[in-house]
């Protein structure tokens, strides 16, 4: 039995490290402008690792419109970005 309970949780670990794996991750920004005709926001950012880019200052297109609205110039953000259709683009703000 208890040697049972015991690979239970070990299946139960590795699961939950898989999931986890897959999580996307967030890097620190700052809006600094906004064009809301083009969909489009540049933030200095942080290094984005997932991306393999340094820390800088650059446009993003936004994967859903309704990101616009949510942000305002100097606002400080977390967000992930990657690439969709080769154009390097905001997914989630938080």
């Amino acid at each position: 039995m208890k040697k049972t309970h015991t690979l239970l949780i070990a299946a139960a670990a590795l699961v939950l490290g898989a999931v986890g794996a897959g999580a996307q991750e967030y890097t620190a920004g700052e809006v600094t402008k906004i064009d809301a005709a083009q969909k489009k926001l540049t933030i200095r950012h942080e290094e984005l690792t997932s991306l393999d880019m340094p820390a800088m200052t650059m446009v993003f297109v936004v994967a859903d419109e309704s990101m616009i609205g949510e942000v305002k110039v100097g606002q400080k953000i977390e967000f992930t970005a990657e690439r969709v259709n080769g154009r390097i683009t905001v997914t989630d703000i938080k």
